[in-house]
């Protein structure tokens, strides 16, 4: 039989059915061909096939043109219109809704500000969206694909054939999109690319997914587009109004998976985090809660830090709606949460971003500049807009849609330095000869520019390891713009001081008071992370020199100490109750440790230093202003002993006294900001937290100096390696 004028082509039919066609939206669905309308279809395994409106009324029979499933037929509609296929074999009977009968969902506009890379809301137009389109509810996919010959969404849906629904290109973007009527939340589904080669490339999982299977399953879930219903109005209304800077600021930092673990040894869900977790950290006192990455990730022991759905909230724990029940509880119990946020670097595992449409995309090409050594990842290319919009929207979106307090970047180190962790010839200099990544830092200033401007009251908190100079100075000053950044310093320096014996700490004083040279350079977050606790560096108890008793009372000073200093607190989960083990993320903390008076102490003190911490605007209104702190004995160092006062505007001050040796000090002579009597606030050697329980009965009086010049000064008692917070209390 010849071939009717209104017929497809055959080399456009075998195309279609070899998923080959460069245009399906030009040969499927329905069309107008010589003032006749056209219905055409690839439906394998269909015997037969009749098209009918969406009211199952028949519009015409169609003939197979190819017996792998191609059907094409004259029928009586009178203009564009949705179409569901009923097809029949041997086997059965069923409908299929034509995908290709329905227009593009992305717009000029769209393609505009994408193409300009100046789009904030992309998560609401990439990845996949419940929608209803036309009349009819079904799924809109995109995905940025710009080099890649056809992209097709495949799924159970369509038996994984990537030749069922192959997706419409939009040239002048390089975004790829598709409406399939009929497919709800829940669906599984990925991409199969072909790549400029014309090859068949590996499935790949939607960068945008907003859920995904739960490993070692990879497959990308449709979301439940339903609006989560919000209770935290109050929290954000008040956070909008505050200057971090100026407020306490207590980080406790969790690790989900190995925090608590059920009876049977399984995840606890978001839903019962949210009621242990939650008012556990409120209890302690703490502001915050901040999570190890808890987009999805393949591997347990990456702890998040090699992520490959980036929008999506693990699997580990439940649905996204959990996630935002958990950050919805804990505000409702007055606690923020922050995120670790990983832009820096993602691994290569083929179902991710890694050569995702045949082509170095997300990535640079060049390994100099692609591959991270130290992680065995790909690098993003922040030379590309596309890159950097993708990064920045991913900030915003869960900064919007989950209603976090902050995001801890991670390892900005090593974005800013081209040779980071590279040997020479083994990194590319900038276009100024340098080994600074001019393209990294605009992104760092772009999304924290946008994060402020967009959500008042958030924290950007910084992990940024080198003395790179204005990290959280503002982006319009030429600093990154970060709010915070975690002092790298004073936790390594601090630390060495304590693990050694405290016979020898005499030696190495400088490590305690050098942090005071540079407190005020930046915005400070003093971090004990979970970095300090893995990979046999032990934990922070087992770090403290000395015998167990010196090594628990050492512990207790040296919180003691941090609690006083300049800057927001962090602290890793477990070491609050002085976990002895180092962590472990496949399991949980050892909360039996709690039973015993010693571990029960340490954890007593976090509570109470948390309250003081809090309540007293001396020790954190100037957290970043020098005017908020002054030595008042800072050279001492054949006792080590050290004593500083901390000062806030139209507050009493407050003095910090640490003994960090076993040895009393009796009539220990320290100046004093005032005279008069002052309140010991705290003693981290009370018998309450496990101490000797000695001091100074609650309060020392402070003296006028018998010497011209010289200021008030207190006689104190010093217990054994211990830390005293003394309040001015003028009545």
């Amino acid at each position: 039989m010849s071939k009717e004028s209104w017929q497809a082509a055959e080399s456009d039919i075998k195309a279609i059915v070899a998923g080959r066609h460069s245009d399906p939206f030009g040969i499927l669905g329905l069309h107008e061909v010589n003032g006749a309308w056209v219905a055409r279809a690839f439906i394998p395994h269909a015997e037969t096939v009749s098209a009918r409106t969406l009211d199952n009324r028949i519009l015409g029979e169609l003939d197979r043109r190819h017996d792998a499933g191609f059907f094409e037929g004259k029928v009586t509609a009178t203009g564009r219109m949705p179409v569901r296929y009923h097809a029949r074999n041997a086997g059965g009977e069923w409908d299929v809704l034509d995908p290709y009968s329905f227009g593009p969902v992305l717009g000029p506009m769209d393609d505009y500000y994408i193409g300009e890379g100046s789009h904030l809301r992309l998560f609401d137009k990439l990845g996949a969206h419940v929608i209803e389109f036309e009349g009819v509810k079904g799924t809109h996919f995109a995905v940025w694909a710009p080099n890649a010959q056809r992209v097709s969404v495949v799924g159970p849906f369509n038996d994984w054939d990537g030749r069922r629904h192959p997706m419409r290109v939009r040239l002048s973007t390089g975004i790829w999109e598709v409406f399939i009527p009929g497919i709800g939340p829940g669906e599984l589904y990925k991409y199969e690319i072909v790549g400029p080669d014309g090859k068949l490339g590996p499935l790949k999982a939607d960068p945008f997914a907003r859920q995904s299977e739960l490993r070692p399953k990879n497959a990308s879930v449709v979301a439940d587009p339903t609006p989560f219903e919000w209770t935290d109005q109050a929290w954000m209304e008040a956070r909008a109004k505050k200057d971090w800077r100026r407020h306490p600021v207590s980080i406790y930092e969790v690790h989900l998976g190995s925090w608590r673990r059920r009876a049977d040894g399984g995840f606890m869900s978001y839903d019962q985090l949210a009621e242990q977790l939650i008012p556990y950290a409120a209890d302690l006192g703490y502001t915050h809660i901040e999570l190890l990455p808890i987009t999805e990730h393949p591997f347990d022991p990456s702890w998040g830090y090699q992520p490959t759905g980036l929008y999506a909230p693990t699997a580990r724990f439940g649905d996204p709606a959990g996630f935002a029940r958990f950050v919805d509880a804990a505000h409702r119990a007055g606690l923020g949460v922050i995120l670790d946020w990983v832009p820096a670097h993602f691994p290569t595992d083929e179902f991710g971003l890694a050569r995702f449409d045949g082509t170095a995309l997300y990535e640079h090409l060049d390994p100099r500049q692609g591959y991270h050594p130290d992680w065995n990842t790909a690098v993003y290319n922040f030379g590309r807009k596309e890159v950097v919009s993708f990064l920045v929207n991913n900030a915003l979106y869960w900064l919007e849609m989950f209603h976090l307090d902050g995001l801890r970047v991670d390892a900005v180190a090593s974005m800013l330095y081209l040779d980071y962790s590279r040997r020479p010839g083994e990194w590319v200099p900038n276009q100024f000869g340098g080994n600074h990544n001019l393209e990294a830092v605009e992104f760092l200033r772009r999304v924290n520019t946008e994060a402020y401007r967009l959500h008042p009251g958030v924290m950007m908190i910084a992990e940024e390891s080198t003395s790179w100079s204005g990290v959280s100075a503002p982006a319009d000053k030429g600093g990154l713009g970060f709010g915070f950044k975690w002092n790298m310093g004073f936790m390594n320096d601090t630390l060495r001081y304590m693990s050694r014996n405290p016979i020898h700490r005499r030696y190495h004083h400088g490590d305690m008071t050098f942090a005071a040279l540079y407190a005020y350079s930046e915005n400070f977050v003093l971090p004990l992370s979970h970095d300090e606790v893995v990979h046999g560096k032990g934990s922070l108890l087992s770090k403290m020199g000395g015998d167990d008793w010196a090594q628990f009372a050492g512990l207790r000073a040296y919180y003691g100490f941090m609690w006083g200093w300049p800057g927001k607190k962090l602290l890793f989960m477990g070491q609050e109750f002085a976990q002895r083990e180092e962590w472990n993320e496949a399991k949980g903390l050892d909360w039996w440790l709690l039973d015993a008076p010693s571990h029960e102490g340490i954890r007593r003190l976090i509570c109470d230093l948390n309250a003081v911490y809090r309540e007293l605007p001396a020790l954190h209104a100037r957290d970043n202003e020098p005017e908020g702190f002054q030595w008042l004995i800072g050279n001492d160092h054949t006792n080590s002993v050290f004593a500083f006062a901390r000062y806030a505007p139209d507050a009493e001050p407050v003095v910090v006294i640490s003994n960090m040796t076993p040895v009393p000090r009796e009539n220990y002579r320290v100046p004093m900001p005032l005279a008069g009597q002052w309140v010991e606030r705290l003693n981290t050697d009370a018998g309450w937290y496990g101490g000797t329980n000695k001091g100074n009965q609650g309060k020392v009086v402070a003296r006028p100096s018998e010497v011209e010049g010289l200021g008030p000064y207190a006689d104190l008692y010093l217990p054994p390696m211990s830390t005293l917070f003394l309040k001015h209390d003028p009545a």
